[in-house]
């Protein structure tokens, strides 16, 4: 695929950037930055630093959320293009940042047009839901579904939203203050590495993404009794690690009975977790997903049967402690087809594909129109260190989100 000739350069400056990011760490070693923790104060400064130097006017929200504006002639209309700059831990460099200085970069390549609409540069201050175990709240206040009891919840070390929020020195109060208008958002674009393996296989640069599977993320608990192990015969006990164990085999088993479904456990706590005792509880967590929300939803509904099922076979109780989902989300048809047209102009297939992962457009996609750029992931290995990307393609994909925004300004400026 082409691309024009500064975008060498400008890829260059975005892959260094991103080294640059992440050294910025809370753990020595390794890239785990949460939410408004110390290092994402030091990542604002470096951000918003480039976006001065690249004639954009920075600003941090109540939320945490760093905003680049590239001002627009004369207009409250505005398109956003960012991603996320928290991670989760021990992660890669580019997952979230990556689409964050890409955007920083499409505004580089076109400060001096004269746009019909402000272009602001968004870096959520968080995707993830490591600190508080809720993901999305970045993006959550800009687009007006932040709830004002999230400020209470606590991080492992007891601090509550509403005091990082205070500490990082921010309103907690004032959360509100964030909400764009829709009726002035254009739109929402997010470049995001692909985390899956169809554009390397298929030998692309970049493809579009057709929508984003829902999702259900679950933490469900088996009750059994603490028994000594050397004396307890094994026909009378009540093993909740046991329990724990047929649930999973019975997730697999689910997920493997429809195409496309995802089900997983991924995280297990037994108590006492102790070498010579019988579980007395399990804890565990258990995420659905699948582009139709009622293949999904059965899927769930069939899970917490099947976990009913394991307990009551050893005498135990199932209990489901928390259960949150969020519907598949469809890109936006107009921004998507700007979007093909961008990735043909420079000369390759518009290819689509299904996202298994959740990203802010999830969440922004119930307030605006939204569309996504995937790059090429070599290796597909993804929340992990081996998380990579290369310069060519960013080059490529600096291109194509470059020609979509100049589409939309010509699209704009023929209807006015």
């Amino acid at each position: 695929m082409s691309r024009q000739a500064d975008s060498p350069s400008l890829s260059d400056a975005v892959m260094a950037r991103c080294d640059e990011l992440a050294a910025v760490s809370e753990e020595p070693g390794c890239l785990t930055r949460r939410y408004l923790t110390p290092p994402a104060k030091i990542v604002h400064q470096r951000l918003a630093g480039w976006m001065t130097d690249a004639s954009l006017t920075p600003r941090v929200d109540n939320a945490g959320n760093l905003i680049g504006r590239l001002s627009g002639r004369g207009t409250r209309r505005v398109l956003l293009i960012g991603s996320h700059l928290d991670t989760v831990p021990n992660a890669g460099k580019y997952d979230g940042v990556l689409g964050v200085l890409m955007g920083l970069a499409v505004a580089e390549r076109l400060r001096g047009e004269d746009l019909p609409f402000h272009l602001d540069v968004v870096g959520f201050s968080e995707e993830e839901g490591v600190r508080f175990s809720k993901p999305y709240l970045g993006c959550s206040a800009l687009s007006g579904d932040f709830l004002p009891e999230w400020l209470d919840r606590r991080d492992a070390a007891g601090v509550s939203m509403r005091q990082a929020i205070a500490d990082f020195g921010l309103d907690p109060d004032a959360v509100g203050s964030c909400i764009y208008d829709p009726a002035d958002v254009l739109g929402f674009i997010e470049p995001h590495l692909e985390q899956g393996p169809v554009l390397e296989h298929a030998k692309l640069p970049v493809g579009m993404v057709s929508g984003i599977a829902g999702q259900s993320r679950l933490r469900v608990a088996f009750h059994g009794a603490a028994a000594h192990a050397g004396t307890t015969p094994m026909d009378r006990r009540q093993d909740a690690l046991l329990c724990a164990a047929q649930f999973v085999t019975a997730v697999r088993a689910r997920a493997l009975s429809v195409e496309g479904l995802r089900a997983t456990v991924g995280s297990v706590r037994v108590t006492p977790n102790a070498p010579n005792v019988v579980a007395a509880a399990a804890e565990l967590s258990l995420d659905v997903r699948h582009a139709e929300d009622a293949q999904r939803e059965s899927a769930v509904r069939d899970l917490i049967a099947a976990g009913h099922e394991a307990a009551a076979s050893e005498g135990a109780r199932f209990e489901v402690l928390e259960e949150t989902s969020q519907s598949a989300v469809l890109m936006d048809h107009k921004l998507s087809s700007l979007l093909r047209e961008s990735i043909e102009e420079c000369g390759g297939p518009p290819t689509s594909i299904l996202s298994g992962a959740g990203h802010d457009a999830v969440i922004m996609a119930g307030r605006f129109p939204v569309s996504m750029l995937f790059l090429r992931h070599p290796g597909a290995v993804s929340h992990h260190p081996d998380e990579r990307v290369e310069a060519e393609d960013v080059a490529v994909g600096i291109d194509v989100l470059t020609r979509f925004v100049l589409r939309l300004a010509r699209q704009l400026r023929s209807t006015a």
